[in-house]
């Protein structure tokens, strides 16, 4: 029995081409890679690649949170054009909105591009699970969930996955633990949990 308690997490890629198969989806393994290097729990995948469909994605994050996932992500379609339709069918689906995680995001993206203040990434709650809308390219899914640190190793903007764990317990998900040299999970000294015996 593994140390560290098993967590569903759900992680969806939306992109017409891809869904399609024009081009070769490059979402899901980001996510994945990231969350096997960050998480020290034993983690489910499960994951969908659909097209920027607003009903569609809408009933795909109750089909995952109904799956028992509590956390998932989504990657694409959270710009300013006509297809971006992520943020409006994630907030539909939401019983709260958390305005905290889609601020820090754009924080992150505008130490890079003064574009970021054009993404529209979202974060709510549907009944146990937290659900974020991600950047769309590998590269900027990583510093988003990581954050940056100088060169010496200090965080110098925090990453957003930094909040996740103690938002999933604060809902009353899996008690998530996180690798400190990928992303150091924050909590307040009362919710640490003791280390538990393998």
């Amino acid at each position: 029995m593994s140390a560290f308690d098993p967590v569903t997490i759900g992680i969806i890629s939306i992109s017409d081409r891809a869904s399609r198969g024009v081009y070769e989806d490059q979402g899901l393994p980001a996510l994945r890679e990231w969350l096997g290097r960050a998480l020290k729990n034993p983690i489910t995948f499960v994951e969908r690649l659909i097209p920027d469909e607003r009903e569609r994605i809408s009933a795909t994050l109750i089909e995952l949170v109904d799956a028992g996932c509590s956390l998932v992500l989504t990657t694409g379609g959270t710009g300013p054009a006509p297809r971006d339709v992520t943020p409006e069918a994630t907030l539909a689906v939401a019983d709260k909105e958390m305005p905290g995680f889609g601020e820090q995001m754009r924080q992150i993206g505008l130490r890079f591009v003064p574009t970021a203040i054009l993404s529209r990434q979202v974060a709510v709650i549907r009944g146990r699970c937290l659900i974020i809308n991600l950047p769309g390219q590998p590269k900027s899914i990583a510093e988003t969930l990581e954050g940056l640190r100088d060169a010496d190793g200090r965080p110098v903007v925090h990453g957003i996955f930094a909040a996740v764990p103690y938002c999933i317990d604060l809902i009353g998900g899996p008690y998530l633990e996180t690798d400190d040299a990928v992303c150091a999970a924050f909590r307040p000294k009362s919710a640490v949990r003791p280390p538990r015996a393998p």
